[in-house]
C-alpha cells in the first residue's frame, strides 16, 4: 500500500527547492570563469538571453508536466501521454540520469565540505602556492579521505530525505539556502571594500567586446562565445532528467509555472553572478591568476585567504566553503528526493524503505568515481573522457540533459504529445505571469527551439572530440542529424501501420 502523496507546505519552499536543484557547482565553480574568459559583461547579456528563450521554457515544462500528472518520473509521461505513444519509455533514462549525476557528484561535493573544516581548522595558514596544490592533490589521491566525505555528502542528503518532504527536504533546504544567500551577500560586500578590487569589478562586469568575437590568436570565435553562453544557460538549470519536474509534482495550483520558473532562475542567475563578485574582486585584490574550474576554487583561492591575514583569512574562508558546501548539498538534497520518490510512486514502498534502500545503492554506485580519481586513474587514461567520473558526466551532461529537454519541450507543444493547449491550460493555471501564447512564440517552440537544444547537442560532442569546425559547418550536422531522426521516425511509423493493417 502506498503512502499518501505528499506536498510541499509552502510556495517558498518550493522556490527555494526548485532554485537549490539549479545552484550547483556550475554557478559557483565554472560560471565565474567562462564571464571572464568570453568577455564578461558583453558574456553575460547573451548567457541571460539563452536562459529566457531555452531555458525558461523548458523548466515550464517540467513544472507542467508535473503539476498535472502529480507523480514524479515514474509515471507523469505514462498519465499525460495519448494512448498507443511511447513517450514513457524516456521515464528510466531520466531516474537514471538522477543516479549518474549523484555518482559522481557527491564525490565532488565532498571536497568542498573537507575544505570547509579544513579551513576552519586553519589547515593553510602559512602555507606557500604549491603546498596549497599540494593539499587537493592529497585530497583526490586518498581513496579512503575520498569515501569518507563523499558518504559524510550521502548521508546529509538521504538524512533530510528520510525525515519526510515537509519536515526533512523542505525544512533543510529552507535553512540551507538563506543562509547561502546570507554568506553570498556578506561576502561580496567584504571583498568590495579589498584594495585593489575595482581591477576584478572591471574583469568580470566591464563589456569586452573585442575578447567577445577575436581570441588571442586574433582569430573571430563569436560562435565560440554563443556556444558557451547557451551551453551554460541550458546545463545550469539541471533541466531534462525530471529534477524539476518533482517539485512541480508537489505544487498546488495557486500561482502560474511561468512566473514561478521565471522566480527560480532568477535565483539561480542571481548565485552565479554573485559568485564572481566574490571570487574576481578577491583575486585582484591580492593579485591572484584566476584559472579554470578546480585550480580556481581550490589551488588559488586558499592562497587569497592567506593574504588576509591568518584570523580573517580562516573566517573568510570558512564561510567560502561553507557557502560552496551548501549550494553542492542543495543539489543533492533535491536529487535525492527525486531518487527517493521513483519507487514511491512506482512501487509503492514507503519513504523509509526508499531512503534505506537508495542510501546503500548511491554509496555503491559512486564508489567507481571516488576510485577513479586515484586507485583507478588509469581506467580511461588516453582516452576523450579521462576518467570515470568524465564518462559519467559526460552521459549526463552531453546526452540526457539536452535529449531529455528535447522530450519535455517536444511532449508539451506537439499534438503527439500531451499538446499546445493541455500544456498551456496547466501552465497559466493560478495567478501570476502567462505563458506567451502568440504564433510566432508556439512557431519557435515547436520548430526553432528544439533545433537550438539539438545544436548544443552536436556541438558538445564536437567539443569533447576536440573537433574545430565553423557554425556553418555545426549547423549542417545538425540539420543532417535531425533529418536523419525524422526519418527514422517517419520509417517506423510506416512499418507500424503496415503491421497493424
Amino acid at each position: 500500500m502506498s503512502e499518501k502523496r505528499e506536498n510541499l507546505g509552502s510556495r517558498l519552499g518550493f522556490l527555494l527547492l526548485s532554485a537549490g536543484c539549479a545552484i550547483g557547482l556550475g554557478n559557483v565553480w565554472r560560471f565565474p570563469y567562462i564571464t571572464g574568459l568570453y568577455g564578461g559583461a558583453a558574456f553575460v547579456l547573451i548567457y541571460l538571453l539563452f536562459l529566457v528563450i531555452l531555458g525558461l521554457p523548458v523548466m515550464v515544462c517540467e513544472f507542467a508536466v508535473g503539476r498535472a500528472s502529480r507523480k514524479s518520473m515514474s509515471g507523469a509521461f505514462n498519465d499525460l501521454e495519448p494512448a498507443g505513444t511511447k513517450w514513457h519509455w524516456y521515464n528510466k533514462f531520466a531516474v537514471a540520469g538522477n543516479y549518474l549525476l549523484m555518482m559522481f557528484y557527491t564525490v565532488v561535493s565532498g571536497w568542498f565540505l573537507k575544505y570547509f573544516f579544513q579551513t576552519a581548522g586553519g589547515k593553510f595558514v602559512d602555507m606557500n602556492s604549491d603546498q596549497v596544490s599540494g593539499v587537493f592533490g592529497e585530497t583526490v589521491g586518498a581513496p579512503g579521505s575520498l569515501i569518507l566525505w563523499m558518504i559524510i555528502v550521502i548521508v546529509i542528503g538521504f538524512t533530510a530525505c528520510f525525515f519526510g518532504l515537509q519536515k526533512g527536504v523542505e525544512r533543510v533546504t529552507k535553512i540551507m539556502m538563506s543562509v547561502l544567500l546570507i554568506i553570498m551577500i556578506a561576502l561580496a560586500i567584504y571583498v568590495a571594500f579589498l584594495p585593489g578590487a575595482g581591477e576584478g569589478y572591471k574583469f568580470y562586469l566591464k563589456p569586452d567586446f573585442k575578447a567577445l568575437v577575436s581570441g588571442e590568436d586574433g582569430h573571430g570565435r563569436l560562435w565560440e562565445t554563443v556556444y558557451a553562453a547557451m551551453g551554460q544557460a541550458f546545463f545550469t538549470l539541471s533541466l531534462g532528467i525530471g529534477s524539476m519536474e518533482i517539485f512541480g509534482s508537489y505544487i498546488d495550483k495557486k500561482h502560474s509555472l511561468t512566473g514561478e520558473a521565471a522566480r527560480v532562475i532568477g535565483l539561480d542567475t542571481f548565485v552565479a553572478i554573485c559568485a564572481g563578485l566574490i571570487i574576481f574582486p578577491a583575486c585582484a585584490a591580492f593579485d591572484v591568476a584566476p584559472t579554470e574550474k578546480v585550480g580556481l576554487v581550490f589551488m588559488s583561492l586558499p592562497n587569497v585567504f592567506n593574504f588576509m591575514g591568518p584570523v580573517a583569512g580562516r573566517i573568510i574562508g570558512s564561510f567560502f566553503f561553507l557557502f560552496m558546501s551548501f549550494a553542492a548539498l542543495s543539489t543533492v538534497i533535491a536529487v535525492f528526493e527525486n531518487i527517493v520518490a521513483f519507487p514511491m510512486d512506482k512501487y509503492g514502498w514507503s519513504r523509509r524503505k526508499s531512503v534505506l534502500v537508495n542510501f546503500v545503492a548511491i554509496i555503491i554506485l559512486s564508489l567507481p568515481a571516488a576510485l577513479g580519481m586515484n586507485v583507478w586513474e588509469n581506467v580511461f587514461k588516453g582516452t576523450f573522457l579521462g576518467s570515470i567520473d568524465g564518462l559519467e558526466d559526460f552521459i549526463v551532461s552531453q546526452n540526457l540533459l539536452p535529449l531529455g529537454s528535447l522530450i519535455f519541450l517536444c511532449f508539451c507543444v506537439h499534438k503527439a504529445g500531451w499538446g499546445w493547449d493541455k500544456f498551456i491550460d496547466e501552465a497559466d493555471a493560478g495567478e501570476g505571469l502567462k505563458f506567451p501564447k502568440g504564433k510566432v512564440i508556439k512557431f519557435y517552440l515547436k520548430w526553432i527551439a528544439p533545433v537550438i537544444i539539438v545544436l548544443v547537442f552536436v556541438a558538445g560532442y564536437l567539443d569533447k572530440f576536440k573537433v574545430n569546425m565553423p557554425f556553418y559547418g555545426i549547423l549542417g550536422i545538425t540539420a543532417a542529424v535531425i533529418l536523419a531522426g525524422a526519418l527514422v521516425g517517419f520509417i517506423i511509423k510506416m512499418v507500424k501501420n503496415k503491421v497493424s493493417k
